[in-house]
């Protein structure tokens, strides 16, 4: 089965990896898809770590949980990214993130901002 971001390998090759180093990830995107996958299995831990420590939302993590399992997680598309590379600081990627709640099939839409935080891509927030 492939990996729940999308990748043609399976979770154990693809965002476990990164689930389990402390989201060292080399580029922005690949910290983007890790979190989709850290959403589908509900890896709250996760997605406080990869948040940038700016914006972090501690006080939500079990809400965000929560919401995470109570909703079936269906596919992500990855429309866009600029920049965000190993050599650079600051990247965008816009996806679509397809879940079904609630009996019908809803999307995020989003373009997320990542910048490097110590040397480590971390998830800012939604791009300006």
């Amino acid at each position: 089965m492939n990996c729940y971001c999308g990748n043609n390998k399976t979770y154990s090759t693809c965002c476990e990896v990164f689930h389990k180093n402390g989201g060292k990830t080399e580029t922005a995107e690949q910290l983007m898809r890790s979190r989709y996958s850290a959403f589908v299995v509900a890896d709250g831990d996760y997605l406080m770590l990869t948040h940038h420590s700016s914006t972090r939302p501690v006080k939500e993590k079990k809400a965000i949980v929560n919401w995470a399992k109570s909703v079936q997680w269906i596919k992500l598309e990855v429309q866009e990214t600029s920049k965000g590379m190993a050599t650079d600081n600051e990247g965008t990627v816009t996806f679509d993130a397809y879940f079904f709640e609630n009996g019908k099939v809803d999307v995020i839409h989003e373009k997320s901002a990542f910048v490097k935080e110590n040397n480590i891509w971390k998830y800012l927030g939604l791009s300006q």
